[in-house]
């Protein structure tokens, strides 16, 4: 499980060094595609394999589901960190997530969410009011 919010910094190559408390986990190969509101999804293989399986289960009749498969896969990075736990963010996921030489990357359970630092700030700023509201809807009966 991914936890925890760490503070890297893009490198000049497009480079990002994984969190160490992330790089066991993550070792083995990440996949890195569109995530929602902005930011980048990092799976490990294992994770994205297991979502790759549900959304081929979609029958292809679903528009939603084929309009979904499309820009998730389309956008996706299959990658290796190098031995100091670096991987490199494609062009096209960096300007997506309008990435700079700051990020914010988050453990968010089964996946890490790379944010720009500006971006993670204001949504933090938006939607840390609601957060209290929101629980009961997500977790019934609360924690």
């Amino acid at each position: 499980m991914f936890l925890g919010t760490h503070t890297p910094r893009l490198d000049d190559k497009g480079r990002l060094i994984l969190p160490a408390k992330f790089r066991d986990e993550l070792a083995g190969g990440v996949v890195i595609t569109k995530g929602q509101e902005r930011c980048l999804y990092v799976f490990p293989m294992p994770e994205f394999q297991r979502i790759a399986d549900q959304l081929r289960a979609q029958p292809m009749t679903s528009k939603a589901a084929r309009a979904y498969s499309r820009v998730f896969f389309a956008s996706a990075h299959d990658e290796v960190p190098d031995k100091q736990g670096r991987v490199t963010i494609p062009g096209h996921l960096r300007s997506y997530a309008a990435l700079d030489r700051d990020l914010v990357v988050i453990g968010a359970s089964t996946r890490v969410e790379i944010w720009d630092k500006a971006a993670w700030e204001a949504y933090l700023a938006e939607s840390e009011d609601d957060f209290a509201d929101i629980e009961e809807g997500v977790l019934p009966g609360g924690l």
